[in-house]
């Protein structure tokens, strides 16, 4: 990773990545995003890590979207290879095998707000700020914008957002479904935490299965998505996280689960 530009500190199997150029609001250059591509599928294997946390470092954004400095270098061929890279990295972080939380502590415009998007809780500082603002550059949003934002709050409202480029306050998204909870700024991180904490107390594997169940069911018929939790199921039942959850039950105590 260069110049530090992701951050990363593991504690009781959270991980906190922090998006660490504060001076241009944590705008997505392609070291940034290379960096992690790169966390995202080492941490795909590190059973330690229950639940990951992305924030943005310092107090005005999460992430402005992305680095326009440094677009306006690029050639047309490049703008494409990025609009790729970029969209298959969210993709990655949507589909990972372990929960994703967006701590949106600021602005979170354009890319920001896809990043949002692909996590899979999104728990919003009262100051922030979200939209995807690209058509006002006469751009469409370009990794995962215009598909998972309808699939969160709707056709209607999600055309409304992106035909306006506007942005919306913390109290908005809310009302509208776009983040699951808001907190004081001072509050956003131990919000977090909590929540990953609660997260960390359910069984691993099955965590993992009910995301994957709910990811795939969600673009599927209820037949099929029933199938899909059918088999989600199963898979569990020869665990040893399974047996574990039972025995704790009765003997009253709080389960230990590895994962196995």
């Amino acid at each position: 990773m260069s110049n530090n530009e992701l951050l990363q500190e593991v504690s009781d199997g959270i991980l906190t990545i922090t998006l660490n150029r504060p001076e241009v609001m944590n705008a997505l250059n392609l070291p940034l995003l290379e960096a992690l591509d790169e966390l995202v599928d080492q941490v795909r294997f590190q059973k330690a890590v229950r639940v990951i946390i992305i924030t943005g470092a310092g107090k005005r954004a999460f992430c402005s979207g992305a680095d326009l400095k440094e677009r306006r270098t690029f050639t047309p061929e490049k703008v494409r290879l990025y609009i790729h890279f970029i969209g298959a990295l969210f993709s990655k972080i949507e589909n990972l095998n372990k929960p994703v939380i967006a701590a949106v502590n600021g602005i979170a415009l354009g890319g920001g707000t896809e990043l949002a998007l692909a996590s899979d809780i999104r728990i919003a500082s009262s100051a922030a700020l979200m939209g995807l603002t690209e058509t006002r550059l006469a751009i469409i949003p370009g990794a995962g914008g215009t598909q998972r934002l309808p699939r969160l709050v709707g056709k209607g409202k999600a055309k409304e957002l992106i035909f306006t480029g506007r942005r919306i306050d913390a109290k908005t998204a809310l009302s509208i479904g776009l983040v699951n909870e808001v907190a004081g700024p001072e509050d956003l991180m131990k919000q977090c935490r909590k929540m990953a904490e609660e997260i960390c107390s359910a069984g691993p594997l099955a965590i993992e299965q009910a995301k994957k169940v709910i990811n795939y069911g969600m673009e599927t018929d209820l037949a099929t998505g029933m199938a899909l939790e059918s088999n989600g199921y199963r898979a569990l039942i020869p665990t040893q996280d399974r047996l574990e959850g039972l025995t704790a039950f009765k003997e009253k105590r709080p389960p230990q689960y590895k994962g196995e």
